[in-house]
């Protein structure tokens, strides 16, 4: 059991005493007050319309019928019969609604728009889902995850909006658990967080629940990836700064089958995060939020068989390709509207090394080369090609102005070549901790640079990480976005690849042994321009007793989140500690991992964003 909710009813004296009496019954057959013109399903039906205020104790009609009353209006559907009790009570009975016609799979505009809100209520669902199961801040309050729906195929189809950079990269994660476990059987849930399997980072654990149709055909995969507080590593909260290997980054999950045909293997889990180097250091907060993605998968999977039990499985199969098409269509239509021909953009990680794109517009096509990017990285900042995948698709999407789901659709008039041997094309045990959060960000930035479009936003996600052998605590800090040629950047946002919030101050103070001192916009670090890059943040944290910290950061020198179109870059940001009995702060790197104290103060100054066009001033 995940979650019980219990209800209890039951009479007051108070209640007796205002109990409406019952008033005699007279059966009779209300006459309307109006005929009107009602759509049910696909047929347009004439039906008679009751003012409430005329209906008495007896009265009944069939549906289909509309009851009108000034604070509501009820909608009698045929097959129900509706009847006035003698407290005055509107009832309505199922007698039978008649057989609805079957639906027709070809691709109908307004039923294109129902299907798509049907499915990304079931992603949505399923994040409500998880958010109120799971237990860790990280998923609770900080929404650290994401949801979706894919087809057999692994295909994205829809998702709820959550984090860019996880749903890009989760259909090659399905698709290499299908690969994986050919024979999946209903009951089967897949744990992997390979980023060789288009996992993004250790810390962000993908479960994935086959649907089955009643003879145990797969036609759909349900999955849920979110960040996890600790899952081992060198330092508290999995995000150590100088990782080299795979290894010093946490526990892999290749490929962990958590549940065959329904029996829970939660011992054999809880021994592989236990084994390794450096083991997770809070098993039971694992399997917890494990356990709650579970449950929101299955919320998934239940509300799939709903739409098909409603509109019949042929007409779900036929709108989820449908809706991918769809995408295809209006991203062919938005690359129409690009310049035609080659647009280049580079920029560098804090060590210099270069990250290049070459965006070669071909009518309704599109080539995106990524030569030029530097060469794997001893260090963390290595991004798979499931990250990449996940920031073209991100910004190519931001070019279609109209509400559409993110899904697989969008890549189809898109190739993406990544160079052998890159940043972008890393070995498997490399290490990548940093590549899913900042490499993630300079790509967005470089992606949006070369098409002309915006500025530089912060480039950073200002990964914070504290805790001892009993908890890790991890955040991202929020910084400026880049302006673009309609608006200003926004102050203090979590910017492209990251749509997560940020631990609420109350929270904060209450779960773990901190004080915070300041949260506040850091004022004047946008970029100057036409229009202006949005400012980044100033966070103040006084740690209140023994504990391990690091901090991963780019964009604190030496290349600022750049303007575009003779704007001015934004400010370069600042990691700061103040030690207790000390008279000033002292500046930090980028990349740090220290053991703080109680009194002592991590003071992060996040980078601005880039402006756009030359300014009047």
């Amino acid at each position: 059991i995940v979650a019980a909710r219990v209800e209890v009813v039951g009479p007051t004296a108070l209640a007796e005493q205002v109990r409406v009496p019952a008033e005699r019954v007279r059966p009779r057959r209300p006459a309307a007050s109006a005929r009107a013109q009602a759509s049910f399903g696909d047929a347009l039906r004439e039906v008679s319309v009751y003012e409430r205020s005329a209906l008495a104790p007896g009265d009944e009609f069939e549906g289909p019928a509309i009851v009108c009353e000034a604070t509501a209006t009820t909608v009698v559907e045929p097959g129900f019969r509706a009847r006035v009790s003698e407290r005055d009570e509107l009832l309505l009975e199922d007698v039978g609604a008649p057989a609805a016609a079957a639906l027709s799979t070809e691709v109908d505009p307004v039923r294109l728009e129902i299907f798509n809100h049907h499915f990304a209520a079931i992603a949505e669902q399923m994040g409500l889902q998880l958010a109120r199961t799971a237990g860790s801040t990280n998923i609770k309050e900080r929404l650290d995850f994401s949801c979706a729906l894919f087809t057999a195929e692994g295909d994205l189809v829809v998702n709820a909006p959550h984090v860019p950079v996880h749903l890009g990269a989760m259909s090659e994660t399905v698709r290499a658990v299908r690969a994986d476990n050919p024979e999946l059987a209903p009951g089967d849930v897949i744990v992997t967080n390979d980023p060789a399997r288009g996992g993004s980072h250790l810390p962000d654990i993908t479960v994935v629940t086959p649907v089955h149709d009643e003879d145990g055909q797969v036609l759909f995969f349900v999955a849920s990836r979110a960040h996890h507080a600790d899952v081992g590593g060198l330092q508290p909260g999995s995000m150590p700064p100088f990782s080299r290997s795979l290894d010093d980054e946490g526990v892999v999950l290749r490929n962990f089958k958590l549940a065959a045909g329904g029996r829970s293997r939660e011992h054999e889990l809880r021994a592989l995060l236990a084994q390794g180097p450096h083991p997770a250091r809070r098993i039971a907060d694992n399997l917890a939020d494990l356990a709650a993605q579970v449950a929101a998968n299955q919320t998934g999977a239940v509300g799939l068989h709903k739409v098909m039990a409603r509109h019949g499985r042929p007409v779900v199969l036929a709108y989820m390709r449908h809706i991918q098409e769809a995408a295809a269509a209006k991203m062919r239509r938005a690359l129409a509207r690009l310049p035609p021909g080659r647009h280049q953009f580079a920029d560098h990680l804090d060590d210099g090394t270069p990250i290049a794109v070459a965006i070669t517009v071909e009518g309704e096509r599109a080539i995106v080369d990524f030569s030029g990017t530097g060469k794997v990285v001893p260090g963390n900042l290595n991004a798979n090609r499931a990250i990449v995948t996940a920031a073209v698709l991100y910004c190519f999407r931001c070019l279609i102005a109209e509400d559409i789901p993110l899904n697989a659709g969008v890549l189809a008039p898109l190739e993406i070549r990544i160079p052998p041997g890159s940043l972008l094309d890393p070995p498997a045990n490399a290490a990548v901790v940093g590549g899913n959060v900042e490499t993630s960000q300079r790509l967005a930035d470089v992606i949006l640079g070369a098409l002309g479009v915006a500025a530089a936003s912060q480039g950073t996600m200002n990964n914070l990480s504290f805790g001892d052998q009993s908890f890790g605590y991890y955040e991202t800090v929020c910084g400026g976005s880049g302006a673009t040629a309609s608006a200003r950047g926004a102050d203090a946002v979590h910017t492209h690849m990251t749509n997560t919030r940020l631990t609420d101050a109350e929270v904060l103070e209450r779960r773990y042994p901190v004080r915070l001192h300041r949260f506040c916009i850091r004022r004047g670090s946008g970029g100057a321009g036409a229009h202006r890059g949005g400012d980044g943040a100033t966070r103040e944290i006084e740690l209140l007793r023994p504990l391990d910290l690091s901090i991963l950061s780019e964009r604190r020198g030496p290349y600022p989140p750049f303007g575009l179109s003779g704007g001015a870059p934004g400010a370069l940001g600042r990691n700061l500690i103040w030690r207790a009995g000390a008279a000033a702060p002292e500046l930090l790197p980028a990349k740090v991992a220290l053991a703080v104290g109680p009194g002592d103060r991590i003071i992060l100054e996040t980078p601005g964003g880039g402006g756009f066009g030359p300014s009047s001033h």
